[in-house]
């Protein structure tokens, strides 16, 4: 960025702010604000300290202003991206806490950013993976709706009750928009949580037999469907029958009140969710897509402590998806957001999927 900045430099310091109106930034700099940011989660107010050291004055305001244009540009590029993902046969959802200035009232209240991701690479397909954020100022089902839009398939998700009724039959044949896959790292979790405060003999057990279901995955990544749902209904289903009998039975024999009797019930109250995927070789065993998607901005929130307002999130929303969506496919962010911003302003909106990631041309 400095190089980029130093060759528009007249004096020894220079000075950027939104008042200078006729400044228009390069589009490797505002790419490399955006970059800084959304993928090495670098707060604003940083990157105006690092430039600073270098002699040069950035306002953060102006490089948030910069951010402004880049969402404004690109806002029609994420929409590709989330159509794409919208058209998967099975799709991971996921969502998590963003902190929100309250202008005026000293403090924040909290946001959701939500992601939906298609990632169809464990069964062996070439369809490009991708994945598709969304910001909202609370965490009504409503933003369901918004997230998947017109989808109709497979979900991999946490209990949120905000699915629960997309999971309801709609049609006079019980067909439901969303067919519900559950995760058994989330159950997996519970045991753990439980051994690692009480260190329950029983929970311990519970995770080595959730274990050996990891381990038969392991076995079939990458192969066709076909052979994973074989694979699965050789290895997995005796395991899973032993493990729901091993639940049932040690239910019964602890207090219905402790938090392993509670661990229990969640995974047997789930189970027709949990063992959906032993019968179709496009489903996971895990919602773990959504939730390494969900990294880069939990990062970040620790970086920027929170968004200035519900636009901050909508942007951030915005610059993650395109950027998560670039990594997936092996793309470095920066040289293709360089080349993106600097021709999509020309480039008819009919045809906005020649710009996806995994079809861009340099």
């Amino acid at each position: 960025m400095t190089a980029l900045l130093c060759r528009r430099k007249k004096r020894s310091s220079l000075t950027l702010r939104q008042s200078d109106q006729d400044f228009s930034a390069p589009p490797g700099l505002i790419t490399h604000v955006v970059v800084s940011k959304y993928c090495d989660h670098i707060p604003l107010h940083r990157q105006a300290g690092i430039s600073l050291r270098e002699g040069v004055e950035l306002d953060r305001s102006t490089l948030a202003d910069w951010i402004g244009q880049a969402l404004f540009l690109l806002a029609p590029l994420a929409e590709a991206i989330g159509r794409h993902v919208r058209a998967g046969v099975a799709v991971h959802a996921d969502d998590t806490t963003v902190p929100v200035l309250s202008p005026g009232l000293g403090k924040t209240r909290t946001g959701r950013l939500w992601v939906a991701v298609r990632d169809e690479r464990p069964w062996g397909s070439d369809v490009p993976p991708a994945a598709f954020y969304r910001y909202s100022a609370d965490r009504k089902g409503v933003h369901v709706e918004a997230l998947l839009g017109s989808y109709r398939g497979f979900l991999h998700a946490d209990g949120y009750s905000g699915f629960t009724r997309f999971y309801k039959p709609t049609t006079a044949l019980g067909d439901a928009p969303l067919v519900e896959v559950a995760c058994w790292s989330h159950a997996r979790r519970c045991f753990y949580d439980v051994h690692h405060q009480t260190g329950s003999p029983i929970a311990l057990e519970a995770l080595h037999r959730i274990a050996a279901l990891f381990a038969v995955e392991g076995h079939i990544r990458g192969k066709p469907p076909d052979q994973r749902a074989f694979a699965r209904r050789e290895h997995a289903e005796p395991l899973l029958e032993h493990l729901k009998q091993f639940l049932e039975k040690e239910l019964l024999r602890i207090s219905g009140k402790s938090s392993l009797a509670e661990a229990i019930r969640y995974t047997l109250s789930r189970w027709k969710a949990l063992t959906r995927y032993v019968t179709d070789g496009r489903l996971e065993i895990s919602n773990n897509a959504a939730e390494r998607a969900m990294k880069p901005p939990v990062l970040g929130r620790k970086n920027y402590l929170f968004c200035g307002s519900d636009a901050g999130g909508q942007r951030a929303a915005c610059m993650y998806t395109i950027v998560e969506t670039a990594k997936m496919n092996g793309i470095n962010p920066q040289t293709y957001l360089t080349n993106i911003i600097g021709r999509i302003a020309d480039h008819p909106i009919h045809r906005i999927y020649e710009l996806l990631p995994w079809r861009w041309k340099p």
